[in-house]
């Protein structure tokens, strides 16, 4: 059974607790960099067992009354046509999906902004769209030498350009749909403005990782390093936090290097810089609600394996390169694992050779380890998903869940109606036939009721999966990884 590392409860009250904190130290007001996921933070849930991927949602369900929302977006990722990988949605979509999802809880969206906003033509045209919506829209404009220049970042021909969002709550959540999109300038620009209006206001960044208060090298801290070696982020004691206090904090390259300009700013703009380093920017209390450092530890060391793979694959598809493989290689030794501490990847590979085909393999919750293979009527991952429902259900491994009579017809549908060049069902076939079946079926029906109980299980593919089968993996909460090879030969994959 995956041990528990982390108290949820916990770190909703003392997060909220001390956001609230951060906003009286301010006199009331403050925008809070949001970093991260908000909705979906699956990395967080991975890494600390028993974080609720929703946690940080209901932390500002907490502060609700108190609390707007502005979502920042870069004009040049419109345009771009930039794409949110986990979803598969662009940038501007992203948006509209992210409105969506805060007023369908009660959360209050104020305003989006556009920032690094020439008049490009997308973005112009998402404007419009914004507008013919009901939404306020605001534009921020690309301030050059930002951010090495603050004397004139922080004058009327810099921020002051910029549009001043009207804002009505104490504490404003300024957040975008990824990196990039210049959430930091956002607030800085809002500070500049309010200091201009004589309204007291301050800033503060809401990071969930790295952790500040766990050494440089735990598990966790370089987990995030490996989900972020695309960005080439750095984990590193933060050198103002040494200096001013005599304590040793994990910050990252980012922040410490943009602290020294952030800090002219704050005192250009209000007189005074209320930090004293990058750590104390920050609110985040995940390090204080961990409850056993060793499942974290594990958990984390995990993770990094699958950061491996994750990495692996991508450059097989030309979308990584090998400098971000050979960095996580790097963490992985610093983290003490290997691939070997992945029983799932030996167990596919094994059923793989032993078949010659395509195979998959996956850890369930009591630690034994199923496995499936490649078939005429079934992929490996839809005969993987079905042995391992069998498994839990406590049904024969030989028994059919679904009878050949059924598949056949599918196949028909897909090949000689559909056109579809592949006969074998892919994981979602598999389980709409499971459902069918289940209303006639008491096996099918025993089998069927399994599937909450893979939430949280590992798997391993000896083959890069369809985007439709790796989709429902992730659908199921299942951890998969994959060989960084296709089944075929061919140049397109879809």
């Amino acid at each position: 059974m995956r041990r528990i590392g982390f108290d949820n409860d916990k770190y909703i009250a003392l997060q909220s607790e001390n956001i609230l904190k951060r906003i009286d130290s301010f006199g009331g007001k403050l925008y809070l960099e949001f970093g991260g996921k908000l909705f979906d933070d699956f990395h967080a849930s991975r890494v600390l067992p028993g974080f609720e991927p929703d946690s940080k949602i209901r932390m500002l369900m907490q502060l609700k009354e108190q609390a707007e929302i502005i979502i920042v977006i870069n004009a040049n990722h419109i345009e771009q046509n930039k794409v949110r990988s986990d979803l598969g949605i662009t940038y501007d979509m992203d948006v509209l999906r992210l409105i969506d999802a805060f007023r369908t809880i009660g959360l209050y969206v104020g305003s989006v902004v556009l920032t690094q906003y020439e008049s490009q033509t997308a973005a112009s045209s998402f404007i419009r769209r914004l507008n013919d919506l009901g939404i306020k829209v605001y534009k921020h404009y690309t301030i050059p030498g930002y951010p090495a220049n603050p004397q004139f970042i922080a004058s009327d021909e810099g921020f002051g350009l910029n549009e001043y969002v009207e804002t009505e709550r104490s504490l404003v959540v300024v957040t975008a749909p990824g990196p990039g999109s210049g959430k930091m300038a956002t607030c800085l620009s809002q500070l500049y403005h309010e200091h201009k209006r004589g309204i007291n206001a301050g800033y503060a960044k809401f990071e969930t990782f790295p952790i500040w208060n766990l050494p440089l090298k735990h598990p966790v801290n370089l987990a995030y390093e490996a989900a972020t070696a695309d960005l080439n982020d750095i984990n590193m004691i933060d050198p103002f936090h040494l200096e001013a206090y005599g304590v040793t904090t994990v910050n990252y390259n980012r922040d410490v290097e943009v602290f020294p300009v952030l800090n002219a700013m704050f005192e250009l703009i209000a007189g005074k810089s209320p930090y004293n380093s990058p750590t104390d920017m920050g609110v985040n209390m995940v390090g204080y609600c961990i409850t056993d450092d060793e499942a974290v530890r594990e958990a984390s060391r995990q993770e990094i394996i699958r950061r491996y793979y994750d990495t692996l694959c991508k450059r097989r598809k030309g979308l990584a390169s090998n400098d971000e493989v050979c960095k996580i290689q790097l963490i992985m030794n610093q983290a003490g694992t290997s691939v070997e501490d992945r029983p799932v990847i030996a167990a596919a590979l094994k059923r793989a050779e032993a078949t010659g085909a395509p195979a998959a393999a996956i850890e369930l919750p009591d630690g034994s380890i199923m496995t499936g293979k490649t078939s005429p009527l079934l992929g490996a991952s839809a005969a993987l998903l079905l042995n391992a429902l069998k498994a839990l259900g406590g049904l024969p491994h030989d028994l059919h869940l679904i009878a050949p009579t059924v598949i056949e017809p599918i196949q028909h549908l897909k090949t000689r109606i559909l056109g579809n060049h592949n006969p074998r069902l892919h994981t979602d076939e598999i389980l709409i036939a499971l459902t069918i079946c289940a209303a006639t079926n008491p096996a099918a029906k025993i089998a069927l009721n399994q599937l909450t109980k893979l939430r949280g299980t590992e798997a391993h593919s000896s083959v890069i999966l369809s985007p439709v089968d790796s989709d429902v993996f992730r659908k199921l909460g299942i951890n998969l990884t994959c060989e960084p090879n296709y089944q075929s030969k061919k140049l397109y994959h879809k």
